[in-house]
């Protein structure tokens, strides 16, 4: 959770880096062209104010909420507050759905049509805890009480449906399975 006005700067400007480079030019262009990019980087704006008004004003935090969701349905994303760390980076919109329980750590990359949830269960505590620098290629879904361990590359169309502690290890296929180190 965002705690501060500080720590919230910090992460947006991180995170608008990853999708502009640094660059003014780069985030003008990508704005009036309404580039995939800047669209992604408006939700995932949206989804850090609101979470750090969370528990500070309602009303804030409810317009911001509210704007998160207008992005979110012009993308297909839909993230709960509170359970991603700093530096999401998704690559391509479309079907991205993250359980409001899940938890994911700092510099996670999502390719795009990703699903991170429970397996059908109305259980809160049978959801995924994903580690730091997790990439999580197109089409992978990652489902039900598990452990993906830091430095992980997830293939594409993979479905992860047991715990990986090993870091730094590359998984694919259904059921994914460690492919190589």
């Amino acid at each position: 959770m965002i705690e501060s006005k500080k720590q919230l700067n910090e992460t947006l400007c991180f995170e608008k880096n990853l999708y502009f480079n640094n660059s003014f030019f780069c985030w003008l262009r990508k704005k009036i062209t309404l580039d995939e990019e800047y669209v992604i980087y408006k939700y995932i704006k949206y989804l850090r104010i609101s979470d750090y008004y969370f528990k500070k004003n309602w009303i804030l935090h409810s317009i911001y909420r509210r704007k998160k969701n207008i992005w979110g349905e012009r993308t297909g994303i839909s993230i709960s507050r509170d359970n991603i760390g700093k530096g999401l980076r998704i690559w391509h919109y479309g079907s991205i759905i993250i359980n409001g329980n899940a938890k994911i750590g700092e510099n996670c990359q999502l390719h795009g049509n990703n699903c991170i949830g429970n397996k059908g269960l109305m259980r809160d505590d049978e959801v995924p805890t994903i580690g730091n620098n997790v990439d999580i290629g197109v089409g992978a879904v990652v489902l039900g009480k598990v452990y993906v361990a830091d430095d992980i590359k997830i293939g594409a169309n993979a479905v992860v449906t047991k715990s990986f502690y090993e870091k730094g290890i590359t998984i694919a296929g259904i059921p994914a399975v460690k492919i190589s180190d």
